[in-house]
């Protein structure tokens, strides 16, 4: 009998299932990414790109052979790109001060603010990570989404150009100033606490760090806001500048029993 299988007949069944598996894989990838496309209103020429988007460092820790490149580099990019465009939005549209542009700025950009739009986008699913990382729905989660917008709003400059980048910026974050303004929310957290407290008792808030997790490139900063021996707000970030920011919100929010007790 031939060694040989009859190149007429056709392949084994299973043969076609194992196709069919990989290609509705595909297809369900490719209509995952389209209906983000319809969210955000728009179409990438380089489909890749927008993959890469939602592909944090440690998903290729489980998946070396996968040929995949993680969204740092698309981060790096989207964060110069996020700054040009929102001021330019601020120096067009304000007649203010340096000082003033610079908080607006930097409270429109924040990673809290991020972090919400990524959300509000519906982002979230979308997002690869080691099952470890997967596990982390808090503080930690928000910055891998602030992370992940920051590498679309990169992806999309590469994809589409600086103008249609820039107008994603305008609809989804420059959107909130106005708010920002009303609540007072442009103020620098830490300068702010440390100006209700030192008008009320004369005391320096100081900052100490409880804790540091994950690996060094990707580490979340626990840290204390101290007012004496006593802690009046906890905050993380990705580094303890942020951390310290954080804390110092967190306080802000408890101002009102907080100065009762100085």
């Amino acid at each position: 009998m031939s060694k040989f299988r009859d190149l007429s007949t056709p392949f084994h069944s299973d043969s076609k299932s194992s196709l069919r598996t990989r290609d509705d894989k595909i297809c369900g990838k490719e209509s995952m990414l389209e209906d983000f496309e319809k969210e955000i209103g728009i179409t990438f020429k380089n489909k890749e790109l927008l993959e890469r988007v939602f592909i944090h460092r440690s998903y290729l820790n489980e998946h070396k052979m996968s040929g995949l490149e993680h969204n740092e580099r698309l981060e790096f990019l989207g964060d110069a790109v996020l700054e040009l465009a929102s001021t330019i939005f601020l120096y067009e549209k304000y007649d203010r001060p340096e000082g003033d542009l610079t908080n607006w700025r930097s409270a429109l950009v924040k990673g809290e603010s991020l972090s919400k739009e990524a959300k509000r986008l519906g982002m979230n699913p979308y997002i690869k990570t080691s099952r470890g990382e997967a596990k982390n729905m808090g503080k930690a989660r928000d910055i891998i989404l602030a992370n992940a917008f920051e590498a679309l709003i990169g992806a999309i400059y590469l994809d589409q150009g600086f103008e249609v980048a820039s107008k994603f910026v305008l609809k989804n974050i420059c959107y909130k100033l106005d708010t920002i303004l009303d609540e007072g929310l442009q103020y620098d957290s830490k300068s702010r606490f440390q100006e209700l407290v030192q008008d009320e008792d004369g005391v320096t808030p100081t900052y100490v760090v409880v804790s540091e997790a994950g690996p060094d490139h990707s580490k979340t900063f626990t840290v204390s806001a101290m007012l004496g021996d006593k802690e009046v707000g906890v905050g993380s970030g990705p580094s303890k500048q942020k951390a310290q920011a954080d804390a110092a919100a967190h306080a802000l929010e408890s101002w009102d029993s907080i100065k009762t007790e100085l």
